[in-house]
Protein backbone atom coordinates (compact mmCIF):
# COMPACT_ATOMS: atom_id res chain seq x y z
CA UNK A 1 0.00 0.00 0.00
CA UNK A 2 2.81 2.38 0.91
CA UNK A 3 4.55 1.68 -2.39
CA UNK A 4 1.43 2.55 -4.39
CA UNK A 5 0.98 5.77 -2.42
CA UNK A 6 4.62 6.67 -2.94
CA UNK A 7 4.31 6.00 -6.69
CA UNK A 8 1.39 8.46 -6.78
CA UNK A 9 3.38 10.90 -4.63
CA UNK A 10 0.40 11.26 -2.38
CA UNK A 11 2.48 12.31 0.62
CA UNK A 12 0.67 9.86 2.89
CA UNK A 13 2.56 7.65 5.35
CA UNK A 14 0.82 4.40 6.32
CA UNK A 15 1.81 3.38 9.82
CA UNK A 16 -0.72 0.65 10.60
CA UNK A 17 -3.49 -1.34 8.88
CA UNK A 18 -6.23 -3.02 10.87
CA UNK A 19 -8.95 -5.16 9.40
CA UNK A 20 -12.13 -4.84 11.39
CA UNK A 21 -14.38 -7.42 9.74
CA UNK A 22 -13.16 -9.92 7.15
CA UNK A 23 -16.05 -12.18 6.21
CA UNK A 24 -16.41 -13.46 2.72
CA UNK A 25 -19.84 -13.42 1.10
CA UNK A 26 -21.81 -16.67 1.48
CA UNK A 27 -21.55 -17.43 -2.28
CA UNK A 28 -17.77 -17.20 -2.14
CA UNK A 29 -17.57 -19.07 1.17
CA UNK A 30 -19.30 -22.21 -0.19
CA UNK A 31 -17.08 -22.18 -3.29
CA UNK A 32 -14.03 -21.82 -1.06
CA UNK A 33 -15.14 -24.82 1.01
CA UNK A 34 -15.62 -26.85 -2.18
CA UNK A 35 -12.13 -25.94 -3.36
CA UNK A 36 -10.65 -26.88 0.02
CA UNK A 37 -12.49 -30.22 0.03
CA UNK A 38 -11.32 -30.95 -3.51
CA UNK A 39 -7.72 -30.20 -2.54
CA UNK A 40 -7.98 -32.56 0.44
CA UNK A 41 -9.49 -35.27 -1.80
CA UNK A 42 -6.70 -34.76 -4.30
CA UNK A 43 -4.04 -35.03 -1.60
CA UNK A 44 -5.69 -38.16 -0.17
CA UNK A 45 -5.77 -39.77 -3.63
CA UNK A 46 -2.10 -38.91 -4.18
CA UNK A 47 -1.19 -40.39 -0.78
CA UNK A 48 -3.15 -43.58 -1.51
CA UNK A 49 -1.45 -43.93 -4.89
CA UNK A 50 2.00 -43.45 -3.36
CA UNK A 51 1.21 -45.99 -0.64
CA UNK A 52 0.07 -48.51 -3.26
CA UNK A 53 3.17 -47.88 -5.37
CA UNK A 54 5.43 -48.24 -2.32
CA UNK A 55 3.80 -51.60 -1.63
CA UNK A 56 3.53 -53.03 -5.14
CA UNK A 57 6.85 -51.97 -6.64
CA UNK A 58 9.06 -53.77 -4.07
CA UNK A 59 6.89 -56.89 -4.32
CA UNK A 60 7.23 -56.87 -8.11
CA UNK A 61 10.97 -56.27 -7.91
CA UNK A 62 11.29 -59.16 -5.44
CA UNK A 63 9.27 -61.47 -7.68
CA UNK A 64 11.39 -60.49 -10.68
CA UNK A 65 14.59 -61.16 -8.73
CA UNK A 66 13.25 -64.56 -7.61
CA UNK A 67 12.34 -65.50 -11.19
CA UNK A 68 15.80 -64.47 -12.41
CA UNK A 69 17.48 -66.56 -9.70
CA UNK A 70 15.29 -69.56 -10.53
CA UNK A 71 16.15 -69.18 -14.21
CA UNK A 72 19.86 -68.98 -13.43
CA UNK A 73 19.62 -72.06 -11.19
CA UNK A 74 17.74 -73.96 -13.90
CA UNK A 75 20.37 -72.95 -16.47
CA UNK A 76 23.20 -74.10 -14.19
CA UNK A 77 21.42 -77.38 -13.46
CA UNK A 78 20.78 -78.03 -17.16
CA UNK A 79 24.37 -77.22 -18.11
CA UNK A 80 25.68 -79.45 -15.30
CA UNK A 81 23.43 -82.33 -16.39
CA UNK A 82 24.50 -81.95 -20.03
CA UNK A 83 28.15 -81.78 -19.02
CA UNK A 84 27.75 -84.91 -16.90
CA UNK A 85 26.02 -86.79 -19.70
CA UNK A 86 28.72 -85.72 -22.13
CA UNK A 87 31.42 -86.89 -19.74
CA UNK A 88 29.67 -90.22 -19.23
CA UNK A 89 29.27 -90.69 -22.99
CA UNK A 90 32.95 -89.92 -23.56
CA UNK A 91 33.95 -92.45 -20.88
CA UNK A 92 31.72 -95.13 -22.39
CA UNK A 93 33.06 -94.32 -25.86
CA UNK A 94 36.64 -94.65 -24.63
CA UNK A 95 35.84 -98.04 -23.11
CA UNK A 96 34.00 -99.02 -26.29
CA UNK A 97 37.03 -98.23 -28.41
CA UNK A 98 39.18 -100.46 -26.15
CA UNK A 99 36.77 -103.43 -26.00
CA UNK A 100 33.64 -103.07 -28.18
CA UNK A 101 32.12 -106.49 -27.41
CA UNK A 102 32.50 -106.19 -23.65
CA UNK A 103 31.15 -102.66 -23.62
CA UNK A 104 28.17 -103.67 -25.77
CA UNK A 105 27.39 -106.55 -23.41
CA UNK A 106 27.71 -104.31 -20.33
CA UNK A 107 25.43 -101.67 -21.87
CA UNK A 108 22.87 -104.37 -22.69
CA UNK A 109 22.96 -105.76 -19.15
CA UNK A 110 22.68 -102.26 -17.60
CA UNK A 111 19.68 -101.51 -19.81
CA UNK A 112 17.98 -104.80 -18.92
CA UNK A 113 18.64 -104.15 -15.23
CA UNK A 114 17.06 -100.69 -15.52
CA UNK A 115 14.05 -101.98 -17.49
CA UNK A 116 13.43 -105.21 -15.59
CA UNK A 117 14.81 -104.17 -12.19
CA UNK A 118 11.39 -103.44 -10.68
CA UNK A 119 10.00 -106.90 -11.45
CA UNK A 120 9.49 -109.33 -8.56
CA UNK A 121 10.46 -112.44 -10.56
CA UNK A 122 13.95 -113.75 -11.10
CA UNK A 123 14.72 -116.10 -13.98
CA UNK A 124 17.59 -118.54 -13.55
CA UNK A 125 19.17 -120.34 -16.47
CA UNK A 126 21.94 -122.50 -15.12
CA UNK A 127 22.10 -125.07 -17.89
CA UNK A 128 22.10 -122.82 -20.90
CA UNK A 129 19.87 -125.39 -22.66
CA UNK A 130 16.10 -125.25 -22.85
CA UNK A 131 13.69 -122.55 -21.72
CA UNK A 132 14.56 -120.52 -18.63
CA UNK A 133 12.95 -121.52 -15.36
CA UNK A 134 11.15 -118.74 -13.47
CA UNK A 135 12.17 -118.31 -9.85
CA UNK A 136 9.69 -116.81 -7.41
CA UNK A 137 11.35 -115.38 -4.32
CA UNK A 138 9.60 -116.28 -1.08
CA UNK A 139 10.93 -113.38 1.02
CA UNK A 140 8.43 -110.81 -0.31
CA UNK A 141 5.56 -113.27 0.18
CA UNK A 142 6.50 -113.96 3.81
CA UNK A 143 6.48 -110.25 4.74
CA UNK A 144 2.82 -109.49 4.01
CA UNK A 145 1.24 -106.51 5.76
CA UNK A 146 -0.98 -107.18 8.79
CA UNK A 147 -4.52 -108.14 7.88
CA UNK A 148 -3.59 -109.52 4.44
CA UNK A 149 -4.94 -112.92 3.37
CA UNK A 150 -2.60 -115.91 3.89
Amino acid sequence: MQKVLNDYRAGVLVLQVQLQSVDAPSEVLSAYRDVTAAQRDQQRAVNEAETYANKVVPEAEGAAARIKLEAQAYRQQTVAEATGQTSRFNQVYTQYKNAPAVTRERMYLETMERVLGAMDKTILDTSGVGPPVPYLALDPLQHKPAGAAK
